[in-house]
């Protein structure tokens, strides 16, 4: 069976890399499911057996703010799941097959409810900090080394983001700002070889990474193992522990899929002009150095064979 066009196309200059970005959110569609979701789910039970301790952390008092955000979660699969999940049989056995008697951590609880990471922030002296999480899908960073770190020093690698920064502090008044009512989102994308989902990298291995400017793909066989990596991210402001729900949901499509889309050679055109001005420090970050030239090159021909004239049919 043919793979579908990428349902989300972030990179086709909607929401550009190292910017904030921050959008309005329609709380009716706040979660994602896609014929995905038993897979996720098994690969964060796995996870979960294998290497707890790495992807599920939490401060003693933070259960409460938790319990909310079970609640919270529970309520909209109530709501829209069946249409979430197509049917409300679909719906009945996903749900049964998340089931699980941890009662010592309503966010891992939650967490294997949605295909979604779950990443509780709490505001202290020092501003707003990783206060629990449930993060399975790690996009390139390492939880045990963020947990109980604040936003500016959680953004301390990307570029223009670190303490001190505009950003930084911009960043901390849109959370003291968020409103109960009126949740956003974001987009976040990059390129990875392979599709897996789990994929940490501490901050040593970032600036090792940087140094050397690895490619990766070494064979320069990018079409065939090349996915676009992207993160929709929302966040809610908890309305009883004032507590701020971040979320992440990771989609996996294979670059060559591209071709497929019926806009593709405007989408192709605009993630080549967004690749062309990142700086060094940008592709150091997104570990594109050594591969952006070659990523340029597929997709110019991409859009090429989608802006060519179809033959006439004799």
């Amino acid at each position: 069976m043919a793979i579908a066009a990428p349902l989300h196309t972030p990179y086709d200059g909607s929401s550009k890399l190292f910017a904030i970005g921050l959008k309005p959110l329609d709380p009716d569609t706040w979660i994602e499911v896609d014929r995905h979701f038993e897979s996720y789910i098994a690969e964060k039970k796995r996870l979960y057996a294998e290497i707890p301790e790495r992807i599920c952390v939490e401060e003693p008092d933070t259960i409460d703010g938790q319990r909310e955000v079970l609640s919270l979660i529970e309520k909209h699969l109530q709501t829209h799941g069946a249409h979430l999940f197509g049917s409300p049989d679909r719906l009945t056995h996903a749900l049964a097959t998340t089931e699980t008697h941890d009662t010592k951590s309503p966010l891992r609880k939650a967490s294997l409810l949605v295909q979604e990471d779950l990443v509780l922030m709490r505001k202290g002296e020092g501003g707003w900090r990783l206060a629990a999480a449930s993060l399975c899908f790690p996009s390139s960073w390492s939880l045990l080394e963020k947990f109980g770190k604040p936003l500016q020093d959680i953004h301390q690698p990307v570029p223009g983001f670190g303490p001190g920064t505009r950003m930084a502090e911009l960043i901390n008044r849109m959370f003291d700002s968020l409103k109960v009512e009126q949740p956003v989102e974001r987009w976040n994308w990059s390129l990875q070889a392979g599709n897996d989902l789990y994929l940490p990298l501490s901050d040593d291995e970032r600036t090792d990474r940087a140094l050397t400017r690895p490619s990766k793909f070494p064979d320069g066989d990018m079409v065939a193992r090349a996915f676009m990596r992207l993160e929709r991210q929302t966040l809610r402001k908890l309305p009883v522990s004032g507590d701020i729900l971040f979320t992440i949901r990771i989609h996996l499509d294979p670059l060559s899929t591209l071709s497929r889309h019926p806009d593709c050679a405007k989408i192709a055109e605009s993630f080549v002009a967004q690749l062309a001005v990142l700086d060094e420090a940008q592709l150091d970050y997104k570990g594109l150095t050594a591969d952006r030239d070659l990523l340029i090159s597929i997709l110019q021909d991409m859009a090429g064979k989608a802006n060519a004239p179809r033959e006439m049919a004799i």
